[in-house]
C-alpha cells in the first residue's frame, strides 16, 4: 500500500532536483528571477511556513505571534530605511498582489487609469486581463516612443490632461530605462490623479541608488517584487512616502483584509533577512548588475546581434532586448528554445511592432542572477560568444552547452550576502 504514491513523490522530487541542476549548471537569464542567499533560505525553510499572523504587529487575531511580530516590525523598519519610505507594508505575496492591493486603495471600479500597454512592455497586471480588469477600471495606454523605449513625454502628458484619470500608473515588465516620471507625475497631479509606480523589475536598482527614485519623483505609491533585482524570496512590497496616517491605514487595509489572509510568514521572514543583507551589499550589487547588463549588450552587438536602444547605450537596468527576426515571426520563441538546448535559459518577448505574445520576434535577457553568482564583464563577453555560436554560427547546442557548463562551474556560490 502506498507504493504508487511513493513513486509519484519520487518523480516529483527528481524533477525538483533536475530543475535545480538545469539552472545551477547553465546561464539563468530570465529577467524576473533570482536566487536567495543561504540565510534567506534558512528563514524560509522554517516552522513559519505553516503559521498564520493575520493583521499587523501587536494587532493580531491569533495567539502565538509575538516572535513573528518582532520579525515583521524589524522588516517594516528596514524596508522604510532601504527604500527611504515613510510607509512600508511587507506582507504582499507577490508583485502582482502588491498591485492589486494598491489599486484597491487608490481607485474604485469604473475609474479611469493610464498605464503602459502590454504591447509596449507593460505588465499583464496593468492590463484588462490582469489586476486593472479585476478592479473594473477604464484603461487608457500611453503613446509610446519606440526609439527611447519609454512613454512619449509630450503625447502622454496631453493624453493625461485629456482623460483626467483617477490614477496614472507607471512601470513595466520590459524596463530598459528610467521612466520620465517627474514630468508625467506633475501633469497627473495637476488633474487630480494619484501616481503609482510599479518597480517590480527594478526595485533592487532603485534601492541601490542606481536607477531612479520614484518616491522623490512624484509617485504617491510604489509597488514591487522581492525576488528580481531585489534578491529575496518570492513576495512583494507596498511603499509610500505620503505622510498621511489615514492614507497609511487605507494601504494597510487594502493588503489585509483586502488581498491577503495568511501571507506566507516564512517568506516574510526571508524577505526581512534579504532587506538586512541588502543594507550591507545591495548598493554594490545594483552597480555591478547594471555594469554587466551594459557589457552584455555591447558584446552581443559586437557579435552581430540586433540589440535594441543602441542610441541610448542599450540599457540602464538589468535587462537587454534582442530582436531575432521579423515582427510576429516567432523568431524569439525559436531562439529561446535553441539557447535552452545549450543551457542558456531566457524568455521570448514581444518587442515594438510585435502583436502576438506567443510568436514574438525578440528575447528579454536579464543579468541579475549571473551577477549574483559573481560573474563580471569578462564573463558577459563569454556569454555573448555562446549566444553567437548557437544562433549565428548554428553550432550543435550540445557542444556549446559543454562550454556553458564549464564557465558556470566557476560561479556557483551566491554572492552579495553573508555566508552561513
Amino acid at each position: 500500500m502506498g507504493e504508487e504514491q511513493r513513486s509519484t513523490i519520487g518523480r516529483i522530487l527528481d524533477a525538483v532536483d533536475q530543475s535545480g541542476m538545469h539552472y545551477g549548471t547553465g546561464f539563468p537569464m530570465i529577467a524576473s528571477e533570482n536566487v536567495i542567499s543561504p540565510l534567506v533560505r534558512q528563514a524560509c525553510d522554517s516552522d513559519l511556513h505553516g503559521r498564520y499572523a493575520e493583521g499587523l504587529p501587536g494587532k493580531r487575531y491569533y495567539q502565538g505571534c509575538d516572535d513573528f511580530d518582532t520579525i515583521e516590525e524589524i522588516g517594516i523598519e528596514l524596508a522604510q530605511k532601504v527604500f527611504n519610505a515613510s510607509f512600508a507594508n511587507i506582507q504582499p505575496i507577490s508583485g502582482t498582489v502588491s498591485n492589486i492591493g494598491a489599486l484597491k486603495a487608490l481607485v474604485k471600479p469604473g475609474d479611469r487609469i493610464t498605464a503602459v500597454s502590454t504591447a509596449d512592455g507593460g505588465h499583464i497586471s496593468h492590463a484588462q486581463m490582469g489586476a486593472v480588469g479585476l478592479r473594473g477600471l477604464d484603461l487608457h495606454t500611453y503613446p509610446w516612443d519606440v526609439d527611447r523605449m519609454e512613454p512619449d513625454i509630450d503625447a502622454a502628458a496631453e493624453m493625461i490632461r485629456e482623460t483626467e484619470p483617477a490614477l496614472a500608473l507607471f512601470g513595466a515588465s520590459v524596463f530598459l530605462f528610467p521612466t520620465p516620471l517627474k514630468e508625467l507625475a506633475d501633469v497627473a497631479h495637476e488633474v487630480g490623479a494619484r501616481v503609482m509606480y510599479d518597480g517590480a523589475h527594478v526595485l533592487g536598482l532603485i534601492a541601490g541608488g542606481v536607477f531612479q527614485d520614484p518616491l522623490r519623483e512624484g509617485a504617491d505609491v510604489m509597488t514591487g517584487s522581492s525576488h528580481k533585482t531585489f534578491p529575496g524570496p518570492q513576495g512583494g512590497f507596498l511603499l509610500s512616502n505620503d505622510g498621511d496616517e489615514k492614507f497609511h491605514r487605507r494601504l494597510n487595509n487594502a493588503v489585509f483584509p483586502g488581498t491577503n489572509s495568511s501571507y506566507h510568514l516564512h517568506h516574510v521572514a526571508g524577505k526581512v533577512v534579504a532587506l538586512s543583507e541588502f543594507e550591507a551589499f545591495g548598493e554594490q550589487y545594483a552597480r555591478d548588475t547594471i555594469k554587466n547588463a551594459k557589457a552584455l549588450a555591447a558584446a552581443l552587438a559586437s557579435e552581430g546581434f540586433d540589440v535594441l536602444a543602441e542610441d541610448r547605450g542599450y540599457t540602464a537596468s538589468h535587462q537587454v532586448l534582442t530582436r531575432h527576426g521579423d515582427t510576429d515571426s516567432g523568431a524569439g520563441q525559436a531562439a529561446a528554445a535553441k539557447l535552452e538546448d545549450a543551457g542558456i535559459i531566457t524568455n521570448m518577448n514581444m518587442l515594438p511592432g510585435d502583436t502576438k505574445a506567443m510568436t514574438p520576434s525578440g528575447l528579454r535577457l536579464g543579468v541579475q542572477e549571473l551577477t549574483r553568482h559573481g560573474m563580471g564583464t569578462t564573463q558577459m563577453e563569454e556569454v555573448a560568444n555562446c549566444f553567437r555560436r548557437v544562433l549565428i554560427d548554428h553550432e550543435d547546442p550540445a557542444s556549446v552547452k559543454a562550454r556553458v557548463n564549464e564557465i558556470r562551474s566557476d560561479f556557483t556560490e551566491v554572492r552579495y550576502c553573508f555566508s552561513e
